[in-house]
């Protein structure tokens, strides 16, 4: 591996581990104590789009249905999640936010807002675009080769 395609390698693995570290971080700080990151996940893809079949917020996560009701489970006896029944079909649950579910949301939210807020600050807006364009290419990756 060539010089550059080693430092990338690196930054990308120090960088993933560093968002999760920090985001964990950040929550503690703000009180959020008894959510793990993978539930924080699950409260932020139902605060995205409220009142989502379990199957679309699996979808979502690319995690299984059973993964799902796992977390759904747990979240609900913490008071940070609902299920609703579909008064058309009694098989269908929708799930949403409790009060403290937006909150833990709106604070994951602010996170990532201040987070991006700080990278693109001092930006011009070609390097905007070329790191946008690197992105892309890192997502193109995964979503061709490890998105099922």
């Amino acid at each position: 591996m060539d010089e550059v395609k080693s430092i990338l390698n690196n930054a990308l693995v120090l960088l993933f581990n560093l968002v999760l570290k920090s985001e964990e971080k950040f929550l503690r700080e703000v009180g959020c104590k008894d959510l793990s990151i993978n539930e924080i996940h699950v409260i932020d893809a139902i605060g995205k789009k409220e009142d989502q079949t379990m199957g679309w917020v699996a979808g979502e996560l690319n995690v299984t249905l059973g993964t799902l009701t796992k977390a759904i489970n747990n979240l609900e006896k913490k008071e940070y999640v609902k299920r609703k029944r579909s008064t058309k079909d009694r098989r269908v649950v929708f799930l949403a936010l409790t009060d403290e579910g937006r909150k833990i949301f709106s604070l994951h939210q602010e996170f990532h807002d201040n987070m991006i807020n700080e990278i693109v600050e001092n930006l011009s807006k070609s390097e905007e675009r070329a790191l946008m364009k690197g992105l892309n290419n890192l997502i193109d990756y995964f979503m061709t080769n490890y998105n099922n």
